[in-house]
């Protein structure tokens, strides 16, 4: 999402370089939605992988879709609305296909809960995009557990990617984490530490909490807080997969690190503790 014109403004060179250095570091996933950069950040990215067409085969592209955005790259869109009709889903799909230069994408999320989300007018598109072998896998974005249920009674839910973080406790109380253990849901985690303000905050208690415990971790551990607070949703039996927001390359080689730590039940509930301000019941 910030690859693009809504932050670090990559040219070509700069995408292909953050994208060399991911499959290098072995993240071989890349988070997209087609409104990122105003319906640019797509075709951004996949200018690379027309430059070099064997890239596709080291790597995973989820899309998501379902958000007309008012947009000059959509003049059509008169307001902010969500579409999860079964035309809008196809089209949505052949349009990010055409973006990347490929002729699927492995993981295709619709973005947002949709008011009027018909459960059998998704389930058909879906079905007939995988039929296709235009999608391989499909999910959810922001949805609630009883949102994903619905769709779920008439296909397959794969993957839920929420907002979840040690700021952010929500999926961890409101069923959402329950739900992905008790269907084999992927969980991916958005913002997985709390956009960044933990770090930069003085006066916020919370903040200050968890910054104190998280330094201590990671002094034992020898990182930095915020790779402990990485695996702290990496220590999650849901198996939690963040989902990195970062433009810095330096900053993948370090997440990386991340994957090599489980905290103890005692040093999870210690950030639990801090986060909460309380002792659990």
């Amino acid at each position: 999402m910030k690859w693009g014109i809504w932050g670090a403004k990559f040219n070509t060179a700069a995408y292909d370089r953050m994208i060399r250095t991911c499959l290098e570091r072995g993240v071989t996933t890349f988070d997209h939605a087609d409104i990122y950069g105003d319906y640019t950040t797509e075709e951004e990215f996949g200018a690379v992988l027309k430059q070099d067409p064997s890239l596709r085969t080291r790597l995973q592209l989820v899309t998501k879709c379902g958000i007309q955005k008012v947009s000059p790259q959509r003049p059509m869109h008169k307001i902010k609305s969500y579409n999860t009709s079964f035309t809008h889903i196809i089209e949505s799909v052949e349009t990010s296909l055409e973006n990347f230069g490929t002729d699927y994408v492995d993981v295709l999320l619709l973005h947002r809960p949709d008011v009027l989300l018909h459960a059998d007018e998704v389930a058909k598109a879906f079905t007939h995009l995988k039929e296709q072998g235009k999608v391989l896998h499909f999910g959810v974005s922001n949805f609630k557990p009883r949102q994903l249920e619905l769709l779920n009674s008439r296909m397959k839910v794969e993957v839920n990617q929420v907002q979840c973080s040690i700021t952010h406790l929500e999926p961890f109380t409101d069923g959402t984490l329950d739900q992905s253990q008790q269907h084999g849901i992927i969980p991916m985690a958005w913002s997985p530490l709390g956009g960044g303000s933990l770090f930069t905050s003085e006066e916020d208690e919370r903040a200050l909490r968890i910054g104190a415990v998280s330094s201590i971790l990671a002094e034992t551990y020898g990182v930095t807080p915020d790779i402990i607070l990485l695996s702290w949703l990496l220590t999650h039996p849901a198996d939690i997969l963040p989902v990195l927001g970062t433009t810095r390359p330096e900053r993948v080689t370090a997440a990386a690190a991340a994957l090599d730590i489980r905290l103890t039940r005692e040093e999870w509930y210690m950030l639990w503790r801090a986060s909460t301000g309380k002792e659990v019941a």
